[in-house]
């Protein structure tokens, strides 16, 4: 082993160290140890499994009394080749902009005080709806602060909740324009009488 003096070798740039070569070996292991250690920190990560999506196709499988379903049983849309909407898709279109235009824009299309949900609804499912809606969320870090409140004990939203959902999954799949649909199937002799058994007296 050298001493300081001697191992460091004087060039016209500065000071070089030298060191005799069984050393120099260990330290050029060492350096390209910590370079592969580094690039496998630093390298993308592999990349994640891909999820189910969780909207589904919303291509409708099946109804009941004018109330459209998709494969996977969550409430759809369905709107015919003149553009006429079903009833629960009008009535969602009413509902939204009744009780929820304040904050989230109009037809949905977001605001300074929550998120365009014509977007948020291209991957939030019909269940992750259904809770933000009923128990609220927040979003909240240094740069935003979003409350949603909670909307579970109001009965002009939850009466109403899968009709707000499909309207919205209708906006988000870009089959429903902004504005009032054109036309709309009559109501339902079941959306009268859920209406009237969740709205009370």
């Amino acid at each position: 082993m050298c001493e300081l003096s001697d191992c460091l070798e004087t060039l016209s740039s500065g000071y070089v160290l030298k060191f005799p070569e069984p050393i120099m070996r260990i330290l050029l292991a060492a350096v390209v140890a910590a370079c592969i250690s580094a690039t496998a920190t630093f390298a993308a990560p592999d990349p994640a499994p891909v999820a189910a999506n969780p909207v589904g196709d919303p291509k409708a499988a099946s109804s009941d009394d004018g109330k459209y379903f998709d494969a996977n049983g969550n409430p759809t849309y369905s709107i015919d080749k003149s553009d006429r909407v079903d009833w629960y898709t009008f009535s969602g279109y009413r509902r939204f902009n009744g009780s929820c235009e304040v904050c989230h824009g109009f037809d949905g299309s977001g605001s300074s005080f929550a998120p365009d949900l014509t977007q948020s609804l291209k991957t939030i499912g019909y269940n992750d709806f259904q809770n933000i809606v009923v128990n609220g969320k927040q979003d909240v870090n240094t740069a935003q602060s979003l409350v949603m409140p909670s909307f579970g004990e109001n009965k002009n939203v939850m009466c109403y909740l899968d009709d707000i959902y499909v309207y919205l999954r209708a906006r988000a799949d870009r089959v429903q324009g902004s504005g009032r649909p054109a036309a709309h199937e009559d109501k339902p002799k079941t959306a009268i009488q859920n209406e009237n058994d969740c709205m009370g007296p």
